[in-house]
């Protein structure tokens, strides 16, 4: 069938409707305008009152719009502060981290400064004392207990010789080389060390575990005397070790004698001399008096 001629394409009776609506909408807007204008000129009041009954009539949505954009401000905010705590609980743990290696490195400090003050007087004061060194390495898990020592023949370091920390006895060297040396330790259960305690003399020997503490026995296997918290020092019997070096201290009694730790303890000392062994040629050179100047 043929088109009317008098129908333009594309148009319908929809879109016509919709397009008249649309002059209607236009006109009675701009009526509309024209009429408050009109009124606001002849009559203020009227018109301001109008505007007033417009403003409640269009508060709630202003309320409504006004309380979902300070829900979003809230929520920037809130992940503002979020994101600003985490940095600032960065930089604090950073600070914290710092303080505490600080502090470490203080305390260690202020160890090894006692240690090595410690030490100079006990080599002013005691003869057998010429040389102080570090201890670099210790085992502390093998059965053998070994520790390497920093100085050597250099210093005149020889197999035999005691070694002493600020706090008591370390061992006695085993061997040494041009520049370092090993020590047994006081723990290792080759190591025998005729003591007494410090209270009345008694004698006993201390033998090494090998795993840190020592086995203390009196010489009178029929008595045992020893309580907790007795101290132990060399005893001087049998030479090598001097007289008068704390060596350990009582932590329980045992079915033979006693169990008790070391008052230096080789994971926790730095500085340490090494002494003369206490031979009767240097128990004869101790005693004797020192030669008076010459006039």
């Amino acid at each position: 069938m043929v088109r009317p001629a008098h129908r333009r394409p594309g148009q319908s009776r929809k879109a016509q409707t919709s397009l008249f609506v649309a002059y209607v909408i236009a006109v009675t807007g701009a009526v509309a305008g024209l009429l408050l204008a009109i009124l606001s000129v002849a009559d203020p009041v009227g018109f301001a009152a109008l505007r007033v009954a417009s403003h409640e009539v269009t508060a709630p949505v202003a309320r409504g719009s006004r309380s979902i954009i300070g829900s979003i401000s809230g929520i920037d905010d809130w992940v503002s502060a979020y994101v600003g705590a985490g940095s600032q609980n960065r930089r604090l743990r950073k600070e914290l981290a710092d303080t505490r290696r600080q502090l470490v490195a203080t305390s260690a400090l202020q160890e090894e400064n006692r240690q090595l003050k410690v030490l100079l007087k006990l080599q002013e004061t005691d003869k057998a004392a010429f040389a102080n060194g570090y201890l670099l390495t210790s085992t502390s898990t093998s059965s053998k207990r070994i520790a390497l020592l920093s100085i050597g023949r250099n210093l005149g370091v020889a197999s035999g010789q005691p070694v002493r920390g600020a706090d008591g006895l370390i061992g006695r060297v085993l061997s040494s080389g041009p520049s370092v040396s090993q020590v047994l330790l006081l723990t290792d259960i080759d190591n025998v060390v005729p003591i007494r305690r410090a209270r009345d003399g008694l004698p006993a020997l201390a033998n090494g575990r090998g795993n840190g503490d020592l086995d203390i026995r009196t010489l009178n296997i029929a008595n045992n005397p020893f309580k907790p918290g007795d101290i132990l020092v060399t005893s001087g019997t049998g030479g090598l070790y001097p007289p008068n070096i704390p060596v350990a201290i009582v932590v329980r009694r045992t079915a033979d004698g006693a169990l008790a730790r070391p008052l230096a303890d080789p994971a926790q000392v730095d500085a340490v001399s090494v002494l003369r062994a206490y031979t009767p040629d240097n128990i004869e050179a101790q005693a004797a008096p020192a030669p008076a100047p010459a006039p």
